[in-house]
């Protein structure tokens, strides 16, 4: 990836939603961590509608973790922004209902993108559902000019 776009990376975001394991995760992080692409997921599950706001505080945490934005203002409204973002796409479909999967996120530069990729069910009914949301960021420092 020489020239990044949002497209680039909202595809990194969304490989790292789709991962079955842990150590899938690990294998393509270091993938896009040779191309500067910093990524991180997390796991999710439960009651949608009355977890909207901790899929927000998960997916700002896991960006904090794995050094994804600064630990500001700037940092956590960009990442929950792209989140929100992600969020209201799926909304009709997974409002009222279970849904377990899990949160991509992928930042390279200015670019921070949110995926989602959950399983909406009700018993053994279950539906699929993505959502990806983005964000600029602007650089804080020169040591982030490295993303």
């Amino acid at each position: 990836m020489n020239k990044t776009s949002s497209i680039d990376i909202g595809r990194a975001a969304l490989r790292m939603a789709i991962t079955s394991s842990r150590q899938e995760e690990e294998v393509i992080s270091k993938e896009y961590l040779k191309e500067n692409v910093i990524t991180a997921a997390v796991d999710f599950g439960g009651d949608f509608t009355s977890s909207i706001r901790k899929i927000i505080e998960r997916t700002v945490v896991a960006a904090q973790r794995q050094n994804l934005v600064p630990t500001s203002h700037i940092g956590e409204g960009a990442v929950a922004g792209a989140a929100k973002s992600a969020i209201e796409q799926i909304f009709a479909k997974a409002a009222g209902f279970n849904v377990g999967g899990k949160i991509g996120i992928a930042r390279q530069g200015e670019h921070i993108c949110v995926a989602l990729y959950f399983g909406v069910g009700l018993l053994h009914l279950n539906e699929v559902t993505v959502g990806i949301g983005h964000r600029s960021i602007p650089f804080n420092n020169s040591s982030e000019k490295n993303l």
